[in-house]
C-alpha cells in the first residue's frame, strides 16, 4: 500500500550521467581547485605583509589588492610574487616600490602611514 501523506515530487536521476555533465563538473571542479590555491596564495602574501609591515589583516588585504591595481598585476601572481620575496629576498622593483609605498617606508612621497 502506498503513503498518502507523500507528496514530495523526485526527479528520477538518469542511469548514467552525459558527456556533456561530466564535462561541466570537471570543469567546476577544476575551477574550485584553481581558486582554493589562489586563496591560499593571498592569504600567505597577506601574513607576509603583515610581519614586515605591523598591519592589521584587512591592511594586509588592502595593501596586496593595491598593489595589484596600482601595478596593474593579477592580484594572484603579486601574491605569488610577495610569497616568493619571503622566501628568497628577491622583488621586482615595481612590485617592491608599490609595496614601500603602501608600507609608507617611500621616502619620496613624504608621507606618513
Amino acid at each position: 500500500m502506498t503513503s498518502q501523506t507523500d507528496t514530495t515530487e523526485q526527479t528520477p536521476l538518469p542511469a548514467e550521467p552525459s558527456v556533456d555533465v561530466v564535462t561541466r563538473l570537471e570543469g567546476e571542479n577544476l575551477q574550485l581547485r584553481q581558486a582554493v590555491r589562489s586563496h591560499a596564495v593571498v592569504d600567505q602574501a597577506i601574513g607576509v605583509i603583515l610581519a614586515v609591515g605591523q598591519l592589521t589583516p584587512d591592511e594586509g588585504w588592502d595593501a596586496v589588492r593595491a598593489i595589484s591595481q596600482n601595478t596593474n598585476i593579477k592580484l594572484r601572481h603579486v601574491a605569488e610574487l610577495i610569497v616568493d620575496w619571503a622566501r628568497t629576498g628577491e622583488l621586482p622593483s615595481e612590485i617592491r616600490g608599490e609595496l614601500e609605498r603602501q608600507l609608507g617606508l617611500d621616502r619620496t612621497v613624504g608621507e606618513a602611514r
